[in-house]
């Protein structure tokens, strides 16, 4: 087992990263105080892993949620799901809940633990690589909005994150994928050296090699304690983490919610980042191509789908939570493993990209 702390302002949370991890009932109850215990799941995770994990709370007050899959389901109606049943069962304050999946799910739970009495406490169990990487780690919680991703949520950090590796071998192979979009965005904005080791273990990664899997977690929730120990509250440098969100949340926004995974959708932002970084003389054309092939090796998709005219993706990109007093907030690369987040961007020039990438649909790597 692997072990990396988040290190915060006044508190502090562990992240423990192995293989077998639901089944170590030390680890699993550590953290887990109260004698009310809920656990938020879904139906896809649910046949995999929710006796294993309830196993450990059997002489709790336990109460199961088990919601549908995908993003679509991440909603105000969903988290008034979890708040009727705690509500109706009489948690109290010192309840916990436990998210057990995905991105979604992680969300959805930590979003309830923040709003239920204002604050109980929570605990990430993520099952795909997006959740384990990202999601589960630095405390953002959110529901989305017919309008806009993410819109209602809050920031409130989870009491730890047991991440177990076998979940992985059960993720199909478009959303493990998916992870390795966040994966990938780690080397792109701060750790040129972990890009490096991308390059030459993405196959290994794609193959599901256990020790590649492991470093290329444990590597990525290191970046991501760093930068959210720095800034927790996206005041500054915990913004660049939004490496591609932009554009990306705009596409998931305007084809509708799980037409493409939010990993394919970061994926195909970050291609666009890069070429505005271009255009703005940052990068060269080889490091967009450099990024490119990556994003092939590692199964995603890097063009545009059919669905948005440019006019209708600056609309959505316009109703961004990242966006500050009407300005789009773009983070871009200075090079690779340097992101940079520039005062303001020209309307023009992002136009250009946009116009530029929805002219091109390429049939290599696109969905």
């Amino acid at each position: 087992m692997r072990n990396l702390m988040v290190e915060l302002a006044d508190r502090r949370y562990p992240i423990a990263i192995g293989q077998h991890l639901f089944d170590d009932h030390a680890l699993m109850t550590r953290h887990i105080a109260s004698r009310q215990v809920m656990i938020v799941t879904n139906e896809v995770v649910a046949p995999l892993y929710l006796a294993k994990v309830s196993a450990h709370y059997e002489d709790r007050q336990l109460e199961v949620i088990i919601l549908p899959d995908g993003e679509a389901f991440k909603t105000m109606d969903s988290a008034m799901i979890i708040f009727d049943r705690l509500l109706q069962k009489k948690f109290s304050r010192t309840a916990h809940l436990i998210a057990l999946g995905g991105g979604v799910i992680g969300d959805l739970a930590g979003f309830a633990a923040a709003c239920y009495q204002r604050g109980i406490p929570f605990v990430q169990m993520p099952t795909t690589l997006l959740s384990q990487v990202d999601s589960s780690v630095g405390g953002k919680t959110a529901v989305n909005h017919p309008l806009g991703k993410n819109m209602m949520g809050a920031f409130y950090q989870p009491k730890a994150v047991i991440a177990d590796m076998t979940t992985l071998s059960t993720l199909n192979d478009r959303e493990l994928a998916a992870g390795l979009a966040e994966v990938i965005k780690y080397g792109l904005i701060r750790d040129l050296e972990f890009f490096e080791w991308l390059e030459a273990h993405m196959e290994a990664l794609v193959a599901r090699d256990p020790e590649a899997l492991a470093t290329a977690v444990e590597r990525s929730c290191q970046n991501k304690a760093m930068v959210v120990a720095l800034d927790e509250r996206e005041t500054g440098e915990r913004a660049t983490l939004n490496l591609g969100h932009t554009f990306g949340h705009a596409l998931e926004t305007g084809l509708g919610y799980g037409a493409v995974l939010h990993g394919e959708a970061v994926a195909i932002g970050t291609l666009l980042a890069a070429d505005l970084s271009s255009r703005l003389g940052y990068l060269e054309v080889a490091d967009i191509d450099r990024i490119r092939r990556l994003l092939i090796r590692a199964h995603l998709p890097t063009t545009v789908p059919e669905g948005l005219s440019p006019e209708e993706f600056l609309e959505h990109m316009a109703v961004d939570k990242k966006n500050v007093e009407g300005q789009l907030r773009l983070i871009l690369l200075k090079r690779i493993g340097e992101a940079h987040l520039p005062m303001s961007v020209e309307s023009g020039l992002i136009k250009q990209t946009l116009v530029s990438a929805i002219a091109l649909h390429r049939p290599q790597g696109s969905l």
